[in-house]
């Protein structure tokens, strides 16, 4: 049992588990909301997919404060799961909501620390970084959520919220949108707590690729010297 936890801290600390990790964040960014919008019954499996990427967190941090910050998380996500899908008439939804955001932020924090160990540049370093960009993406989609079940307002549009998680093919969306400064207009952000969270998207999608990429660039020209 030490051996394969071993084995497979080992695997997720390496450059080809960027690879893995991509194919779980594709899944569940751009297919996933297809299932979702297609079956009413797909919240486990939702649920399901983001402990695995939890889980991802614990065995991919290289740092003591890491792995302490991932398992405080991750048994903190657990136990409000447990509370929602049980007999229980009590549920924090919202604060399961603000676990899954600082989760996915540290995750991506793991990465970007990850992507650029050692000043090395290869091709999984590129696909880490387009990770990171995947993760912040869904810490936005959250975060239009939490803002929704605090204010009322956060997106709006021709759309109906459903509520819980049937509407999340919607909030990745509008994150994506934003993130990657499309602006569809098909829906908008209501509400100045949903407003600014969709600016700081929209910059984070400007700067991110521009100060990654020159970072990359400039470690790629280190190594050829």
């Amino acid at each position: 049992m030490k051996n394969y936890f071993v084995q497979t801290k080992k695997y997720w600390v390496s450059d080809a588990s960027f690879v893995t990790l991509l194919g779980m964040l594709v899944f569940t960014v751009f297919i996933l909301p297809v299932l979702i919008d297609r079956k009413e019954d797909t919240a486990i499996f939702l649920n399901f997919m983001f402990i695995l990427l939890f889980f991802v967190g614990v065995f991919s941090s290289h740092r003591k404060s890491y792995l302490v910050a991932s398992i405080s998380l991750l048994a903190l996500h657990l136990g409000l799961r447990l509370i929602r899908f049980s007999d229980n008439p009590y549920e924090f939804y919202l604060m399961e909501r603000l676990v899954i955001i600082l989760n996915l932020i540290l995750l991506a924090i793991i990465n970007i620390s990850l992507l650029f160990r050692d000043q090395e540049i290869n091709t999984y370093r590129v696909i880490g970084a387009v990770n990171v960009y995947l993760l912040l993406a869904l810490a936005g989609a959250f975060g239009f959520e939490l803002i929704h079940l605090t204010t009322g307002h956060a997106i709006e549009g021709d759309i109906a919220l459903m509520g819980k998680d049937g509407d999340y093919g919607t909030y990745i969306y509008f994150s994506l949108v934003c993130i990657s400064t499309v602006g569809f207009g098909d829906m908008y952000a209501g509400g100045i707590a949903a407003k600014m969270l969709a600016s700081f998207l929209s910059v984070l999608g400007i700067l991110y690729p521009a100060v990654v990429i020159s970072k990359l660039v400039s470690i790629a020209a280190e190594q050829k010297k």
